[in-house]
């Protein structure tokens, strides 16, 4: 009977044991700080196409998902106003060409000749009223004449002369052609017009918008008919080539990481593939959205950093989006 109570005392004793142990143990596993995960996302370079010229969309050559190579054409933007503006800009440019070889020929022949037979017959008109003149001018010497015929006749020539030598100027124009200012204005005219239907033609290519990289269309915003203004959007483009992981870690996190360190990533959209990864960029974020009172971190207020990380090598099937967790 003694040793029967022993027996149950040893076991009562030892059961007490290990309930106590369980609890200990249930309580240090239970009490023991989490490990802190640190997540972030995967990202990509996005490009916006968009036109200088406001229209209405005409067609769409591609689709949401759908990948483009650089150069591709991805919209027609259909603009009247801009074809017009051609047309005007083509007429302006006539019209100065047109004042240019004006003044690089110079007069018509026809004009020459007839600056040339009105100076001659300039010329025939002085002759004779200087010889009325002379015949005036012996008569007035021997009293036969008044003073006031004499005066008359001698204005009449005066006004020959002045005539003949206006005939004369008139014909050297016509000869010398436009002076060589005008020639500089009109050619000067020439080049502004070029410029114009330069300008023109420049925005017409801009009804054509090409994708700027080789990626994927991740957004089509406008539909076909709708119209756009200068610098809308039209689609955005993603460039899967050019990819990078970023993560908001709290400062007491950062133990290990460093520009140039290499982290471990787990995807877990890609069936926790583990992919190594380059941090490129560390960065504090704005303060007024990190600051972050804590008692795990000794009274102070920690700030986040911004960390990004470029994949060692490409990682297949990743999307911007994914989310990354780092393995420590």
């Amino acid at each position: 009977m003694n040793e029967k109570k022993k027996y149950n005392l040893i076991g009562g004793v030892c059961a007490l044991v290990a309930v106590v142990l369980i609890i200990a143990l249930a309580g240090y596993f239970v009490s023991k700080p989490k490990a802190h995960v640190i997540q972030g996302v995967a990202e990509a370079s996005e490009y916006r196409v968009s036109g200088k010229v406001p229209g209405r969309v005409e067609e769409m050559y591609v689709r949401e998902g759908q990948k483009v190579h650089k150069g591709d054409t991805v919209v027609f933007i259909d603009s009247p106003e801009v074809r017009a503006k051609l047309v005007q800009a083509n007429a302006a440019k006539a019209a100065a060409m047109a004042q240019s070889s004006k003044a690089q020929a110079g007069a018509r022949t026809e004009e020459i000749t007839g600056a040339y037979n009105l100076w001659q017959s300039a010329v025939v008109q002085e002759d004779v009223m200087r010889k009325s003149y002379e015949r005036m001018q012996k008569l007035y010497d021997q009293k036969v004449v008044s003073a006031q015929k004499y005066d008359e006749v001698k204005a009449k020539y005066d006004a020959a002369v002045a005539t003949a030598a206006a005939a004369k100027s008139k014909y050297d124009m016509a000869v010398s052609g436009a002076r060589n200012e005008d020639k500089a204005a009109a050619r000067a005219l020439v080049a502004q017009a070029n410029g114009a239907v330069m300008e023109v033609e420049s925005y017409l290519g801009e009804l054509y918008l090409t994708s700027p990289v080789d990626g994927t269309v991740s957004a089509v915003f406008p539909k076909t008919g709708e119209l756009i203004g200068t610098g809308s959007p039209v689609m955005t483009i993603v460039d899967l080539n050019d990819v990078w992981f970023t993560f908001n870690v709290r400062e007491d996190l950062l133990k290990g990481m460093n520009l140039g360190s290499e982290l471990t990533l787990r995807i877990p959209a890609l069936g926790d593939k583990q992919v190594a990864a380059t941090i490129s960029y560390m960065a504090v974020r704005e303060s007024y959205a990190t600051w972050k009172a804590t008692k795990e971190t000794d009274g102070y207020d920690a700030k986040t950093f911004e960390v990004r990380a470029v994949p060692t090598n490409a990682v297949e099937g990743l999307l911007p989006g994914m989310t990354a967790l780092v393995v420590r």
